[in-house]
């Protein structure tokens, strides 16, 4: 049995346990995505406008943190899809 299948099974014998986590997984979504988009976009238009300077002052770190925080955040979506599945399954069977 795979970990996935595992986990999945775990989530289907606790299904308070799951909404929980599905509760937890939507509020961290919202939260790492606040503003996302006004940041890439303000992220984008330092690094045009300044190029190397702005590559040197810490605008492709803060590039390469916004692109981590969208990867969490999608993290967080999977995880919450993944808790409402097996929410549904449980619950139409």
């Amino acid at each position: 049995m795979s970990r996935i299948e595992g986990f999945t099974g775990w989530l289907r014998r606790h299904r308070v346990a799951c909404f929980g986590l599905m509760v937890v997984a939507f509020l961290v979504f919202g939260l790492l995505t606040l503003d996302l988009v006004r940041l890439v976009s303000a992220n984008a238009a330092l690094l045009k406008e300044n190029g190397w300077q702005a590559l040197q002052d810490g605008g492709l770190q803060q590039l390469a943190e916004l692109v981590a925080s969208a990867a969490a955040a999608m993290a967080a979506w999977l995880l919450f899809k993944v808790c409402e599945t097996v929410l549904l399954q449980s619950f139409t069977r």
